[in-house]
């Protein structure tokens, strides 16, 4: 037997018990007459005891030779701690050790196991096993673990199957880039490791399972950010026999349900906007609803004044930042700077003070009144002691440097807390976005997402205008979640990968199977996929995901511990049927 209890459990009412622990040692302190070792294990840490009077010699010199990480066993009495530990739940009570045994000595760790490190983020990536044992990251797994329990458990309950679905699969033109696989078997072909489980989880409703989810790994070969990953893990979901407003109510009672679960937070209804909405007020189609600092159109107030930049400019638009008209010149200034950076490519910034006394101050004066900015101040919502920060030229660009602007000064401000949550549901996409260099129309979601009732003929006529029945789970400014009512019709279908750019024999190639199948009893069906891993996250109140998982990659998409990816033996490559071609510089 290794251990009696764990490092978190033993309390005063164990003093006198016998008792085995085992686990790492954390650090030692050695006063001469006693040593101190404090033991972790995953559950938290027993303060161990070797003295002069109680312990033999041979015992406490052994004592002295433990180091950081040691895997050690001990038995021995619980007795009472003279100097208590409020700040442990085992801080009253230490275990005088009769028995030593070192499991498994260690080497001395490149960077300290404790919940401050003094080892940078690579480093620990190295050496990622060693980062776990510390409570920051070991927490943020168990958590995860935490919500994946919830997820099944509720999914489960209310009737969810889950099934397994392939990892080989076929790879298709649309979407991300797929990571491929070559057959040894079918020399010269490939699988593609899925970008999601759609199709197969179609069949599925097709196959009559009415209710499927699946927690899944996916994969997609595309630039890594904070909250990107290459593999990544989908709730994914499926209903047959609904309409948008059943997957609505089905996944909104699953958020909730953690929100509750997890973080302890009743949620009532989801507030819902539509896609044309979310860009109009926040410039953003995921927007962060826990603060205000809507957009307030000024064109009609703004132009016309000799001022040629407002002039000019397709769209003005400006925010109104709570308690900011004590900004300093200097600070505006640093804000002009950062819209100017190539990653937010403003070309400049003009502001407004709404001073207390409710006169205006701005870096326009000179072509505007009071009464003008007064009109600016009502636009966006501003009150006495705001600052007014305003964006012109082409509409899309605009609305999307001023959303990072929102975003920014609600940092910066401290509005957006962790702490607290703002679901909301956002519809009615575009079904299709034209690519300008190609002249090509691109499906916003996914080629099986069905437009919205009554409006395939537009497909024909207008096809930008048509909207799909589509939707997106935003939580907090982050989308956590999207899906759509899919299309079950082949000639539905069909349409849509023409108008995608397929021709009959391209679509026949790529998904003649699903189209196969919607000809024996395709029935209506829709879902949703959650991203787990930035779902997470949030409600473990960070954006960042690469803690809540167990072995990340990094911003290369490499994994630095393991040394992946790596080259491969010539032998396997000609067994594969492939040339690895050297280019010469």
């Amino acid at each position: 037997m290794y251990r009696t209890h764990n490092c978190g459990q033993l309390s005063e009412s164990d003093i006198d018990k016998k008792v085995i622990l085992s686990g790492w040692v954390q650090k030692t302190r050695d006063k001469g007459f006693v040593v101190w070792v404090d033991l972790r294990d995953r559950y938290g840490i027993t303060q161990l005891v070797f003295d002069e009077d109680r312990t033999s010699s041979e015992l406490l010199a052994r004592a002295r030779e433990l180091g950081r990480e040691f895997v050690v066993q001990i038995e021995g009495k619980v007795i009472e701690r003279a100097s208590r530990n409020p700040n442990i739940p085992t801080g009253n009570i230490e275990v005088l050790v009769e028995e030593l045994t070192v499991l498994n000595p260690s080497k001395t760790p490149p960077f300290t196991i404790e919940n401050e490190t003094d080892g940078g983020g690579d480093l620990r990536m190295r050496y990622r096993y060693l980062d776990i044992r510390r409570n920051p990251v070991k927490n943020k797994l168990i958590f995860r673990s935490k919500v994946t329990m919830e997820v099944r458990k509720y999914l489960s309950d209310q009737e969810f199957i889950e099934v397994e679905t392939p990892y080989l699969i076929k790879s298709t033109p649309e979407g991300a880039r797929d990571f491929v696989v070559p057959s040894r078997m079918n020399e010269g072909q490939f699988y593609a490791l899925p970008q999601s489980p759609q199709t197969f989880k179609q069949l599925l409703m097709v196959g009559g399972l009415d209710k499927y989810f699946q927690i899944v790994k996916c994969f997609r070969d595309e630039d890594l950010r904070a909250d990107r990953q290459p593999e990544f893990t989908q709730i994914d979901c499926e209903m047959a026999f609904v309409e948008q407003e059943d997957v609505l109510d089905a996944f909104e009672g699953l958020t909730r349900h953690l929100l509750k679960e997890i973080n302890g937070i009743e949620v009532e209804k989801f507030p819902r906007m539509t896609y044309d909405e979310a860009m109009g007020r926040y410039g953003s189609d995921k927007p962060d609803i826990r603060f205000g600092m809507e957009f307030g159109e000024l064109n009609a107030v703004a132009q016309h004044k000799n001022f040629n930049v407002f002039n000019t400019a397709e769209l003005v638009v400006g925010i109104a930042v709570p308690g900011a008209a004590s900004y300093s010149r200097k600070e505006i200034d640093a804000l002009v700077d950062w819209v100017k950076r190539p990653q937010v490519g403003a070309k400049g910034m003009v502001y407004v003070k709404c001073n207390e006394d409710g006169s205006y101050k701005s870096s326009v004066d000179k072509f505007y009144d009071q009464n003008d900015l007064a009109k600016w101040a009502e636009a966006t919502g501003a009150k006495n002691g705001d600052l007014i920060l305003v964006l012109s030229g082409s509409a899309g660009e605009t609305r999307t440097q001023l959303s990072a602007l929102r975003m920014e000064m609600a940092r910066r401000l401290e509005l957006r807390k962790p702490d607290e949550f703002a679901p909301l549901w956002v519809t009615d996409f575009p079904l299709l976005e034209l690519d300008e260099e190609t002249g090509r129309y691109h499906a916003m979601h996914h080629p099986f997402t069905s437009p919205k009732p009554g409006q395939l003929e537009l497909l024909e006529t207008d096809p930008g205008a048509v909207r799909a029945n589509a939707y997106d789970l935003v939580l907090n400014g982050n989308e956590i979640g999207g899906g759509s009512i899919r299309i079950h019709d082949r000639e539905v279908q069909s349409t849509m990968l023409r108008h995608l750019g397929f021709t009959p024999e391209e679509a026949r190639a790529q998904f003649g199977f699903l189209m196969d199948a919607f000809e024996y009893g395709a029935p209506p069906h829709g879902g949703i996929a959650f991203g787990l891993d930035r779902l997470v996250a949030i409600l473990g109140g960070q954006e960042t995901i690469r803690d809540f998982i167990a072995f990340p990659k990094n911003n290369n998409g490499r994994d630095v511990m393991i040394d992946a990816p790596a080259p491969i033996d010539k032998e396997q490559l000609e067994e594969l049927g492939l040339k690895l071609e050297v280019k010469k510089v």
